[in-house]
């Protein structure tokens, strides 16, 4: 009876395996693994392009976020020099530009967005190529016309990042014990840093000397080194050194001669009330006096100066209770009359404790 109910069931097992057998198409259906590394294609394929270094983006505020955003022509250019990236895709290789966005749209990788200043401010040609706030765009479609695609996913953080993030505590403790490093290595992290500040101040001074020159006498804005004070710019932008085609207009006449006429003011003002020789000495005294306390100190100089303050402070201490001790001692010697008043005082003192326990 158990082998008959066995084969039974062994039957109805294989009669529904060629079933669901006959009734897949073998071209079109596919296991569900297949299916779930199709649906990851497009994902990989996001972070490949995102990854790239030679698709254009920038960072901007989208509803009180930071995101990535790319303009639509540079992808369409960015998949024509690189049309080996739609290899990923797998079967939908194919696809043109329009319909791989639309895809990546569908799927929440991307989300399109608009400016949100769309009228061109006063003094400016033309609107900003890339603005710094967007807002989301009502259709959800491809377009190259001035539109605006943001990622919404979190990318990867590369090895170097995490690195990095590990060595702010380093750094944080190592600063805190600036005071007990070696003189030697004091001197090479005062002379470092004094170095680098020196060089970020004559980089901002002469970047604004060329910036003054060429808008008085030439009418043009040239900034060198456009993204040295940008919060937000990659590497490789804040280096840059040639500043952008200027996109305002030219100044006026006018308001060059009179900005000319204060910047001369100003430096003949100052020359004026410059220090002279001698304050700029007692200055540079005291700077120096600073800076050597801060380079000569040490904890094993403190800790000897600290125990040898201590001991006098309790030496001096003894030597004040001897000399009063003794002072009062051959006051009491020298002098009868104060014998005698110490005397009339105990029997006052006396008389009175009498009088209360009669009372």
């Amino acid at each position: 009876m158990k082998k008959a109910g066995a084969e039974k069931k062994r039957a109805r097992r294989s009669s529904a395996a060629v079933k669901t057998t006959a009734g897949r198409d073998p071209a079109t259906d596919t296991p569900p693994r297949k299916q779930a590394n199709k649906k990851d294609v497009f994902q990989l394929f996001a972070e490949k392009v995102r990854d790239h270094k030679d698709l254009v983006s920038r960072w901007a505020v989208l509803q009180e976020t930071r995101v990535e955003y790319f303009r639509g022509k540079d992808f369409v250019t960015f998949l024509r020099n690189h049309s080996e990236l739609k290899d990923i895709l797998e079967s939908d290789r194919h696809l043109e530009v329009e319909d791989i966005v639309n895809v990546l749209l569908s799927k929440n990788l991307l989300v399109r967005c608009d400016r949100v200043v769309k009228t061109v401010r006063p003094g400016k040609r033309k609107l900003s190529t890339w603005p710094a706030h967007l807002e989301i765009y009502p259709e959800q479609e491809f377009s190259d016309n001035d539109a605006f695609f943001a990622w919404t996913f979190v990318n990867k953080r590369p090895l170097w990042q995490t690195l990095l993030s590990l060595s702010w505590p380093v750094l944080t403790l190592a600063i805190c014990l600036f005071p007990v490093y070696p003189h030697q290595a004091k001197l090479l992290i005062l002379y470092s840093c004094a170095g680098v500040l020196l060089l970020i101040i004559c980089l901002l001074l002469v970047r604004a000397l060329i910036f003054g020159l060429s808008w008085t006498l030439l009418g043009k804005r040239i900034w060198i080194f456009p993204n040295i004070l940008a919060e937000e710019a990659t590497l490789r932008e804040l280096f840059r050194f040639w500043p952008k085609k200027d996109e305002e207009e030219k100044p006026k006449l006018t308001a060059r001669i009179f900005y000319a006429t204060v910047a001369v003011l100003a430096i003949l003002l100052l020359r004026h009330h410059a220090p002279d020789e001698a304050a700029r000495a007692r200055y540079q005294k005291r700077v120096s006096n600073i800076i050597d306390d801060v380079l000569e100190w040490d904890p094993r100089l403190a800790l000897s100066g600290m125990m040898d303050s201590m001991q006098s402070e309790v030496n001096g201490t003894e030597t004040d209770n001897n000399g009063s001790s003794s002072s009062s001692s051959e006051k009491a010697a020298a002098s009868p009359d104060y014998v005698e008043h110490e005397h009339e005082h105990d029997e006052s003192t006396d008389d009175k404790d009498l009088y209360n326990d009669n009372i």
